[in-house]
């Protein structure tokens, strides 16, 4: 009987396996790496054959020490195990094995937004603003259902994700657009950081009010979406900071340079409605997610027609046509 030492991927081989046995989740293949963990597609296993495509988003083995990112990967499995909403990606279960925590979660066969936008950037072009307004409108709905969701005694949640970025916003190739990663999300029922001490989220996107560590709410998420849809129009970030410092700098002392500078054809109505969002004083914006919604959807089909999710579908396939739709692996 052989007595040689197991080979690397000998042991990467049989640590798989016993995490499929006792997890009930075959991994299939790296998706991403982050910050906090890295994306797998996997399949989560039951009798007969049940077999179920997910996302397996498993926490860094280096972060479990640290017990604020630790505490943010469990909360946002938590938060969002009851969002239910086509505009939000699902979680479905909350595992440990062996220390490392992992969600299983809905799996989109997708591309993000930020890599919707650099496909255009690359080609020195922009994306259609019918579109653009499309995929900001269905983050409308996601957020303004997180925004007002209530636990089950009723009791409003006071949910914000402060991280509404292009990178987490994803496009499936049916046309989809969900909004995910909520993972720095605030809720009423949470224990969380002091927004005084800790800032959270990512600097480009980031409302004022974050900025500057004060309390944030709904309209915070509105400020940092009309960021990407500003991207979206234009090409270009509005804040290009490396510290906080230096973006609550630029947010004193430049006003947000409007869109038709850098493009002068874009519609008047949309330009309208994006500025709105980004006023800096948050009594100044849009009051919700629906109230900003409301007024894209009026813009796109006030004439009677206007882009759906099988258009945007169509679009998307155009865009990447080596993707099988219907194809996952």
């Amino acid at each position: 009987m052989s007595t040689a030492p197991q080979t690397h991927e000998a042991r990467q081989d049989a640590a798989t396996r016993e995490f499929e046995y006792r997890t009930r989740c075959r991994v299939i293949r790296k998706i991403a790496d982050g910050g906090m963990g890295s994306v797998y597609m996997g399949e989560q296993i039951g009798e007969a054959g049940f077999a179920k495509t997910v996302a397996l988003k498993v926490i860094k083995s280096d972060r479990i020490q640290d017990q604020m990112a630790l505490q943010m990967f469990l909360d946002e499995a938590r938060l969002t195990a009851d969002l239910v909403h086509t505009n939000i990606a699902q979680v479905y279960n909350l595992g440990c094995y062996k220390g490392r925590y992992f969600i299983v979660m809905e799996y989109m066969h997708a591309k993000t937004l930020s890599e919707y936008l650099q496909y255009f950037l690359k080609l020195e072009r922009l994306p259609p603003t019918d579109m653009a307004a499309f995929i900001i409108s269905r983050v409308c709905r996601g957020l303004h259902y997180a925004h007002t969701k209530r636990d089950r005694s009723g009791r409003p949640l006071n949910i914000v994700h402060r991280d509404v970025t292009p990178s987490n916003v994803m496009i499936d190739f049916r046309g989809a657009v969900k909004l995910t990663d909520f993972g720095i999300a605030k809720a009423l029922k949470m224990p969380k950081p002091d927004e005084k001490r800790v800032i959270m989220g990512k600097y480009p996107y980031m409302a004022p009010e974050q900025a500057a560590a004060r309390p944030t709410d709904a309209r915070s998420d509105l400020f940092s979406l009309g960021l990407v849809l500003y991207e979206l129009l234009t090409g270009a970030r509005v804040y290009t900071p490396r510290t906080r410092r230096t973006l609550v700098e630029q947010m004193t002392k430049y006003k947000i340079k409007d869109p038709r500078k850098i493009v002068p054809d874009l519609p008047d109505e949309l330009v309208e409605i994006n500025m709105k969002a980004l006023e800096m004083k948050p009594e100044n914006r849009w009051q919700s997610a629906r109230d900003l919604g409301d007024r894209l959807e009026t813009f796109m089909y006030g004439k009677g027609y206007g882009p759906t999710n099988e258009k945007l579908a169509d679009h998307v396939r155009e865009l990447w046509p080596e993707t099988d739709a219907d194809r996952m692996e």
